[in-house]
């Protein structure tokens, strides 16, 4: 339907510059991604597409994940909510199946080297600024330097490509002694400017990343990979926390807000002796919220299990139970957690489904004869399902759009397409 057009090439630039654009800019992304799939419609091939697309275990769990939250628009009151959860979520049905069709093994280079080289400008900046050479712009400052993007999604980007790069550095042996050194440079940047910068949950990653690079470099010797972790993971902490007035306000804080935290209470009397600002300012919190969203989204939950309360009602059903449980807590349109949020609008159904999609990355993974491939592809979910218990990962732009672009190539049979 294209004639003249070489479409693998095209493909090949517009991923290429997908990877690049994903982390700098939502618009120049999304306008790559509405070229890609413009291209992919109207590109003929419809059976050998579709054939594909029904022989992954991946694609199918993601659109069967999507399809669910269809299906909960017939029980759900809000509809209008229910029509925008739709939108955030359309990558599963459309985006990572084209992506994984069009996908060619020989693109996977240029897209992690585009990925690295835009992850590399972002840290540039967020210097220039930590440093006061540049003035802060767009949602950067000068104590929380992420001016792309806002820190939630900054930092786990951040940690996912310090584990890229550390596993090129371990697991590379055709690493030139200037790659090894400049690799090297780049990780330990890295790292520095992760703690610089204000995401808690990308911090967690970090670790946990470093945590799965040791193991995978160790393989069977578990007991020696306990004890390095042992070591390494307090000693960058700690290193961290005495050097980052950032870092170290960040976790006092965290752990002040779980000290004190008294957000819930059945008894409304309890509420009439807590207006001080004191007590206030323990139940608003970031920490604070995401305890009440959690013990109220149970709730919620334990009203619908099975199917949930539908698609669109997340909200809803949220202030009703806020009103009761935590008057003086702010409402929210979502739980910053994945699991909650999915639970309590599709229920069992719904979290199974969101988990069978990690489930098929991992065992694709271990079928991989690449030792960077298997490696990636197990770390990848492993980190998301981590990250998810502080925040809807799959929702947020940056952090979705990473999440199925590499995923579109990590589990792919190659030899089959």
């Amino acid at each position: 339907m294209l004639g003249g057009l070489d479409l693998d090439r095209t493909y090949y630039y517009l991923i290429v510059l997908l990877a690049f654009l994903m982390p700098l800019t939502v618009a120049g992304a999304n306008t790559i991604i509405v070229i890609i799939c413009f291209l992919w419609l109207f590109s003929g091939k419809y059976k050998r597409k579709f054939n594909e697309i029904k022989s992954s275990n991946l694609l199918v769990s993601s659109i069967v994940f999507y399809f669910l939250h269809i299906l909960g628009m017939l029980w759900t009151e809000d509809f209008g909510w229910g029509i925008h959860m739709l939108h955030k979520m359309w990558y599963f049905l459309l985006l990572l199946p084209i992506l994984f069709s069009i996908m060619k093994k020989e693109y996977i280079k240029s897209i992690i080297f585009a990925f690295l080289i835009a992850v590399g400008i972002t840290e540039i900046i967020s210097y220039l600024i930590w440093f006061e050479i540049i003035a802060p712009f767009k949602s950067a400052t000068v104590s929380n330097p992420t001016p792309f993007m806002s820190h939630i999604s900054y930092n786990p980007i951040l940690a996912f490509a310090i584990y890229i790069v550390s596993h090129e550095i371990f697991f590379n042996k055709n690493l030139s002694k200037l790659s090894f050194y400049f690799y090297s440079f780049f990780a330990i940047s890295m790292t520095f400017n992760m703690f610089i910068t204000g995401g808690r949950a990308g911090q967690v990653m970090f670790f946990a990343a470093i945590s799965v690079l040791i193991f995978q470099f160790f393989n069977s010797e578990r007991i020696k990979s306990l004890f390095i972790i042992f070591i390494t993971i307090p000693t960058v902490f700690f290193s961290a926390y005495q050097f980052s007035d950032l870092f170290k306000d960040r976790v006092d804080s965290a752990l002040e807000d779980i000290i004190k935290y008294q957000g819930v209470n059945l008894d409304e009397v309890y509420w009439n002796e807590k207006d001080t600002i004191y007590a206030l300012a323990n139940i608003n919190t970031p920490v604070g919220e995401r305890i009440s969203y959690a013990l109220i989204s149970w709730k919620i939950f334990k009203t619908s299990p099975v199917f949930g309360v539908g698609t669109g009602d997340f909200p809803k059903e949220y202030k009703k139970l806020n009103k009761i449980y935590s008057p003086k807590m702010v409402p929210t349109h979502h739980p910053h957690n994945m699991y909650s949020l999915v639970g309590v609008q599709l229920g069992i159904v719904g979290l199974l489904s969101l988990l069978s999609i990690f489930y098929f990355q991992i065992k694709e993974s271990f079928k991989s004869s690449s030792r960077f491939i298997r490696d990636v592809g197990i770390t990848l979910p492993l980190m998301y399902l981590l990250i998810m218990l502080s925040d809807s990962y799959l929702l947020g732009h940056y952090t979705t759009l990473m999440f199925v672009l590499f995923s579109s190539f990590l589990y792919k049979d190659f030899e089959k397409s």
